[in-house]
């Protein structure tokens, strides 16, 4: 057997050094991020997922959730988090020269009914 290595995404790279200040709005189902997670914890992983989510979706390892936001997650307690939250996720310059990211993404909620509640 002949194994042959994959030449190194190039794409990736570009994307990265492309990367621009940028605003999208997303539904999150924490329903199945949450699945499985026992009552006193769910709403603090709710917003670890949130994180995780806003990281893949904008390629910025800080993250910043919105206290609204927040507050929107444990509305209904630690134990009854919502089973789907409407975001806004922007990808914004960081001001702050040193810095380790050119780029931060702010997580703010947004205000509506989701659909499928």
């Amino acid at each position: 057997l002949c194994f042959t290595t994959m030449p190194a995404r190039k794409e990736a790279k570009k994307e990265k050094a492309a990367m621009q200040p940028v605003t999208r709005e997303y539904t999150i189902n924490l329903h199945k991020r949450i699945h499985g997670v026992g009552f006193k914890r769910r709403a603090p992983r709710a917003i670890k997922e949130i994180r995780l989510f806003a990281n893949k979706m904008m390629n910025t390892s800080d993250v910043r959730v919105d206290t609204k936001l927040n507050k929107t997650v444990w509305s209904q307690g630690v134990r009854n988090v919502p089973y789907r939250v409407r975001v806004r996720l922007s990808r914004k310059r960081n001001e702050d020269e040193d810095a380790k990211e050119k780029f931060y993404t702010l997580v703010t909620a947004v205000d509506g009914e989701v659909k499928g509640q």
